[in-house]
């Protein structure tokens, strides 16, 4: 039986259910079909993962569900260009353009940066976790990798690109500041309790023998057989692609190698790490050796959640990229929201283009409320600082969930439908369900009306940030809730953007 024959009789599905809780499994552990990454990947990495995987521990998922708010930090070489974007302009540079690009690093020496600045920053803002790219799809490496390039593209080499024997890093320990970013950025973060997600770009448009992956500006005579997105790369490149011969059998062994040595420096040279942030994928004739690669992984650090770009059911979560989903039901995999605060995750150099605190907050209980996280982008610039205008927005967001967060931190959503009444009340509740938090993101007036809350007598109902218990009445249409007069003076409400109410010893 083929593939597609096996996935449409329904075997496929029937194998899942067997399968033990108590081993460390999950029954239904299917990412979303929606999922773009998942959509890339699907036609060749098995939905069901081999028998001797295990997914992250049921404790891991708890801890990532609890984290709720983070930030997501893009910096590297592209951060010296001055503009919103990661790597993905180099595709559209001209050649002498991406010569230059290729050789930046050589006079990157960014004395702004401080991984002690960054996390008082991040933990005064109320961030529970940091994602930080260790190395985006350019190839360079914000670590201390041992691993070399062998070879890479000459472009401007008489007669067009060409490839070239190298042997390098590539990485921040050949520029003139010489620091292992991700150390000091994992050694400041444990100090904060602040969880670590390593981002690792799958691709590496820098090391020629990874080509033709993923956007890869080298590609090769038989790119649309060995990926599955030949045609929207071949659209995306246009004039500027380069075909070069394909990649042989130890190319293609030393690229893998390279990429499971650097995948292994990360889980073994830091200490334990919270998340491994994978993006994009490869192609299915090296799945085999990928798979091998995270099996590998699961071995190194059995507790590290992977984000499931690039290896299908293999994650443990996925992240709606610039979008909150409408509906917290399709599927059981945890998930967190990657929002940039910019226009990109990288520096946004205009103060205009930062959407604010109150786009913030109001995102981010509508995505607790659902039952996810949310990390919200930013980037550094060149020399390693945050745009004052992003700094002031995150700390705004602080403040309101020193107010607030105790509905937020380590809540969950709601059954079914009950996250939600209409466009203007979130729900979240701890977890034992004894608690129900209603989240209004609009100013309710004098009296507040919640159609789905039924409190027990006795019950103590109170707004965040006052302390003061408010009054409350069953009737036929829902729990009505007296909201104080002192409170209709904006100015002495407890806190901007949307308002707290915590419900205890509640039932539905």
């Amino acid at each position: 039986m083929n593939r597609r024959a096996f996935l449409s009789s329904g075997l496929a599905a029937a194998m899942v259910i067997p399968r033990s809780r108590a081993a460390g499994e999950r029954v239904n552990h299917r990412l979303p079909a929606s999922d773009v990454h998942y959509r890339r990947v699907r036609s060749y990495i098995e939905d069901v993962p081999v028998p001797e995987y295990r997914w992250a521990s049921d404790a891991a998922y708890q801890r990532f569900r609890d984290i709720k708010f983070g930030v997501r930090l893009h910096w590297g070489p592209y951060s010296l260009l001055g503009q919103p974007q990661e790597s993905w302009p180099f595709l559209k540079l001209s050649y002498p353009e991406r010569q230059r690009y290729q050789a930046m690093y050589q006079t990157w020496n960014p004395r702004g940066f401080s991984a002690d600045e960054w996390m008082d920053l991040f933990a005064a803002c109320g961030m529970k976790m940091f994602a930080f790219t260790t190395k985006h799809h350019d190839g360079f490496s914000m670590f201390d990798t041992r691993t070399r390039v062998r070879q890479r593209t000459d472009w401007v080499a008489p007669g067009g690109p060409k490839i070239e024997p190298c042997d390098l890093a590539y990485s921040m320990m050949e520029t003139p500041f010489r620091r292992d970013v991700v150390k000091e950025l994992c050694q400041a973060a444990r100090q904060r309790d602040i969880k670590i997600d390593l981002y690792f770009s799958h691709p590496d448009w820098y090391d020629a023998d990874f080509r033709p992956y993923a956007y890869h500006p080298l590609q090769v005579p038989s790119s649309d057989l060995l990926t599955t997105d030949y045609p929207d790369v071949k659209q995306r490149l246009g004039a500027e692609e380069v075909i070069v011969p394909d990649p042989s059998p130890a190319e293609v062994s030393r690229m893998m190698a390279r990429h499971r040595a650097q995948l292994t420096e990360l889980l073994t040279n830091y200490g334990p790490i919270d998340m491994l942030c994978l993006d994009q994928w490869l192609g299915p004739q090296v799945w085999p050796a990928l798979r091998e690669t995270i099996l590998h992984l699961r071995k190194l650090q059995p507790g590290v959640m992977l984000r499931a770009r690039g290896i299908g059911n293999y994650g443990d979560y996925y992240t709606p990229e610039g979008f909150v989903p409408g509906d917290k039901g399709n599927t059981d995999t945890p998930w967190f929201v990657i929002y940039p605060l910019g226009s990109s995750f990288s520096y946004e150099p205009i103060a205009g283009n930062y959407k604010g605190a109150a786009w913030v907050v109001r995102n981010l209980i509508d995505t607790v409320a659902k039952g996810g996280n949310f990390m919200v982008g930013i980037g550094p610039d060149g020399d390693g600082r945050f745009h004052p205008t992003a700094i002031g927005q995150l700390k705004e967001v602080g403040d309101w969930l020193k107010v607030n967060g105790g509905g937020i931190y380590s809540t969950r959503a709601r059954d079914a439908d009950l996250w939600s009444e209409g466009a203007d009340i979130r729900f979240t509740q701890t977890r034992d369900k004894r608690t129900i938090y209603a989240f209004v993101l609009k100013w309710p007036g004098e009296k507040l009306l919640l159609r789905s809350v039924r409190p027990a007598e006795g019950s103590v109902i109170e707004m965040l940030g006052t302390g003061a218990a408010l009054k409350w009445s069953l009737t036929g249409d829902g729990l009505e809730v007296q909201i104080p007069p002192g409170l209709q003076d904006e100015s002495r409400r407890p806190c901007r953007f949307a308002w707290g109410l915590r419900i205890r010893a509640a039932a539905m």
